[in-house]
């Protein structure tokens, strides 16, 4: 069955309803559009464009006998970007056409960015517009830093702090986003169009560490509502691609994001103490976690007491990168209400990965979170949970790493309960699931329901999780250290060299 997720006035995004990883399990299949061929694809996500504002449209695919009808909305205006007189030629800086544009365009209205290529420096949406960018259009950064401007880390509004910057989990200073949004609503990024830094031709990678003013996301979004990015391609970001701050009821419908491996820290897509996020149909291949979702450090968490919550991804491709899905390691305000289904992951270091440490806080609380339906392909190690993660100045000393028990008191995190059910594991190399609690506040529990690993036959060793004292592992089984109730149903093996399960300081553990 085939279900409308995202229409706007000139974009349309659809999903099938079955349980298959990402692909459609019927194969290449064609989509018409009042009869008329208008796509193909094989994905159980597809996008359709160039369509009219205000209009019916009946939608069918050659893989289902049943039709879908939906409505395009309604636009107030058109702002065309090379009627203003912007180039889009890839060299003349066309940021005064790109901004006067959205500036201008009213509320209800779209922004049309034509095929071309358009220098600029950073630019600032604001509400209620749809920013269009066609196929064959580019936004193209610039690669010089001072066109970048400062952006302090807090402002006061009647004596009270406002965070305007941030950078891993606390305030910090940070260069102005690529594109950037404070404070706005009804924000449509709709198109075949890209967003490109730039990056890959200008310093910011190339000296990532030591500065005192961090370098600018690609996207950054602070305290938004209702926004939605729809089949742009997104790439080569200074730092993080995608980072939606404080906001809440975004959308992400078969969006593209692309950084080489080696971009250091450029993490696809990461939302920070957000509620009600859709991340659907999207392929991520970046230089760092694909996801990662966060809610701050300790400040932050006892600042502003913002979980992230209300998640939802299902459908999407996870091809490289440090991590497909991760939770942390800054969610000292909690993590809840988290759904992943249908994902295929392929060629990233682990799959499923938690990360966490003393010091997160109390309100640093990971519960009732939901695997199903995944496929993983070449990865390293597929399921990691680990409270030990040597991150920050202090994170390689002996308050992190101890295995000897410390009080639990305002400090520490707590991960509750976790199912991982049907996911099927292939040509993995260091572990199967490698599942470290703290000594003094162990994992809750952990359900593995209908999952199997098999690994290569030419297996690597490698470390499974980033923690001190960690040896490298090749085709070992299930590590199991400091959780309270672990049960396996129907958990099967190939290739394992040794114990299927590796049991430390463990409670109860069914096995059926």
């Amino acid at each position: 069955m085939l279900k409308k997720l995202f229409a706007s006035g000139t974009s349309a995004c659809f999903e099938f309803d079955n349980t298959n990883p990402y692909y459609n399990p019927c194969g290449k299949y064609t989509v018409f559009l009042n009869g008329e061929k208008a796509a193909e694809s094989d994905a159980n996500v597809f996008s359709l464009f160039n369509l009219t504002p205000d209009t019916e449209y009946v939608v069918t695919v050659s893989c289902e006998d049943s039709s879908l009808y939906f409505h395009t909305e309604k636009e107030s205006a058109v702002v065309d970007l090379k009627a203003l007189g912007a180039k889009g030629d890839g060299v003349t800086d066309d940021t005064y056409y790109i901004q006067m544009a959205i500036d201008s365009c009213p509320a209800g209205g779209r922004v049309y960015v034509p095929a071309g290529t358009y220098y600029t420096r950073p630019i600032v949406l604001k509400s209620d517009i749809t920013l269009e960018l066609a196929k064959g259009a580019t936004l193209l950064g610039s690669v010089k830093e001072e066109d970048y401007p400062y952006i302090p880390a807090r402002i006061y509004e009647g004596g009270k702090e406002v965070v305007m910057a941030s950078w891993e989990g606390d305030p910090w200073d940070c260069h102005q986003s690529f594109v950037s949004a404070f404070r706005q609503k009804n924000i449509k990024i709709v198109g075949e169009g890209t967003i490109n830094g730039n990056a890959d031709n200008s310093t910011w990678w190339a000296t990532p560490k030591g500065r005192k003013v961090a370098r600018p996301r690609l996207v950054f979004l602070n305290q938004c509502n209702n926004v939605v990015f729809h089949g742009v391609t997104c790439k080569n970001s200074g730092a993080w691609n995608l980072h939606p701050f404080f906001s809440d009821n975004l959308g992400f419908y078969d969006v593209k994001v692309q950084n080489p491996y080696t971009g250091p820290n450029t993490d696809g897509l990461d939302p920070e103490s957000c509620d009600k996020v859709d991340i659907v149909g999207c392929v991520f291949s970046v230089g760092d976690d694909c996801v990662a979702i966060k809610a701050g450090k300790i400040y932050m968490a006892k600042t502003y007491h913002t979980p992230a919550n209300h998640h939802t991804l299902r459908n999407n491709l996870f091809q490289d990168g440090h991590g497909a899905i991760v939770l942390g390691s800054e969610m000292s305000g909690g993590i809840k209400n988290l759904t992943v289904s249908q994902c295929l992951f392929r060629h990233t270091d682990r799959g499923l990965r938690i990360k966490t440490r003393r010091g997160r806080g109390k309100e640093a609380i990971i519960d009732g979170v939901k695997f199903e339906n995944i496929k993983m392909e070449n990865v390293i190690t597929p399921l990691v949970v680990n409270m030990y993660y040597f991150c920050d100045p202090d994170g390689h000393t002996e308050a992190v790493w101890s295995r000897e028990a410390k009080p639990v008191d305002d400090t520490t995190p707590y991960i509750g309960e976790f199912l991982f059910k049907d996911i099927d594991c292939e040509d993995c190399e260091c572990m199967c699931a490698y599942f470290d609690g703290l000594v003094e506040q162990p994992i809750g529990s952990i359900t593995l329901e209908n999952v199997h690993f098999g690994f290569k036959a030419d297996a690597k060793p490698a470390k499974p999780a980033m923690l001190e004292f960690v040896r490298d592992y090749c085709k070992e089984g299930i590590y199991i250290d400091n959780v309270k109730s672990v049960t396996l149903k129907n958990v099967t093996f190939e290739g394992v060299e040794g114990d299927t399960i590796i049991k430390k300081n463990c409670g109860n553990i069914s096995i059926g």
